[in-house]
């Protein structure tokens, strides 16, 4: 009888074991299968420039050998994110360091640039705002005195926000500088997920021209990570991990009773083990 008991806690024991290990690598571990999908280097197929949208802060800054050409395009008293119609003032809102201006995108997509008036910019990459602002100062638009044939242009997203939510160390609101942001790099600024958060799906919401779009994504997964629209991260978007289902909120009800449970437990696996040790 005896040994029936320590035999029947022993086989409970190590199939308790074992069921946990194959869970643990199932269901934790991220991009299950890459380490033989990309033993042969492939081509990266998504681009990561981001979009421009409102609320956006860009630094556009203009160069040329003729300082005096430039200087209306670099100087902060003309400069500003405000109104101002073609040809006309400029408040003097967004600041020039070292030839750099500073420019917020209002509600409609645009920004006021000396001499040429309102922008729409909303939607264009920064290679695409500097290579308009670039044909139109070399051509002078009509309005300019003269044209800067080697005008120069660099625009620049100063940063862009993204927010983590859920099941993660440290969720929050993150700001990030530079245009490119993968979804694994947001996570692990994020400090990971914590072993109860539910690697698939990873749902990320987001917003393109206008609408509310969500995506889901598999973390156990190389090609539902790699492969998805979300992988690169853009401005303003949502990254939600849920918990899993075993997991009891603080304070509840089903969460005493589970912490309760696995105490009486543990108290009965110990006491059984010293009534066997004593009854030798």
């Amino acid at each position: 009888m005896k040994k029936s008991v320590t035999y029947v806690l022993l086989l409970a024991l190590a199939a308790s074991l074992t069921f946990t290990g194959c869970i643990s690598d199932k269901h934790i571990i991220y991009l299950q299968g890459a380490e033989t999908v990309y033993v042969v280097p492939q081509k990266i197929q998504q681009a990561f420039e981001l979009k421009i949208q409102p609320d956006d802060q860009l630094a556009i800054s203009v160069t040329s050998q003729d300082q005096e050409l430039i200087a209306p395009f670099n100087n902060n008293t003309l400069i500003g994110s405000g109104g101002g119609e073609r040809g006309g003032s400029y408040s003097s809102t967004a600041n020039s360091t070292a030839g750099v201006a500073y420019f917020t995108v209002d509600r409609n997509g645009e920004i006021a640039f000396p001499i040429f008036g309102r922008l729409k910019v909303q939607g264009m990459t920064t290679r695409e705002v500097s290579q308009m602002l670039e044909e139109m100062l070399r051509n002078g638009d009509g309005v300019h005195d003269a044209s800067i044939k080697d005008a120069i242009v660099s625009t620049k997203i100063m940063s862009f926000k993204v927010t983590i939510l859920g099941d993660v160390k440290n969720p929050g609101v993150q700001t990030f500088t530079g245009e490119r942001l993968t979804l694994l790099e947001a996570i692990g600024r994020s400090g990971d997920l914590n072993s109860s958060g539910k690697r698939a799906p990873v749902l990320i919401v987001r917003e393109e021209d206008g609408q509310r779009v969500t995506y889901e994504v598999d973390l156990r997964d190389q090609a539902s990570v790699f492969n998805s629209p979300a992988y690169y991260l853009q401005q303003n978007d949502v990254v939600y991990v849920s918990p899993n289902k075993s997991v009891r909120v603080k304070g509840s009800t089903a969460y005493t009773l589970l912490g309760v449970g696995s105490t009486l437990l543990g108290m009965v696996i110990s006491i059984t083990s010293l009534v066997l040790s004593l009854s030798r």
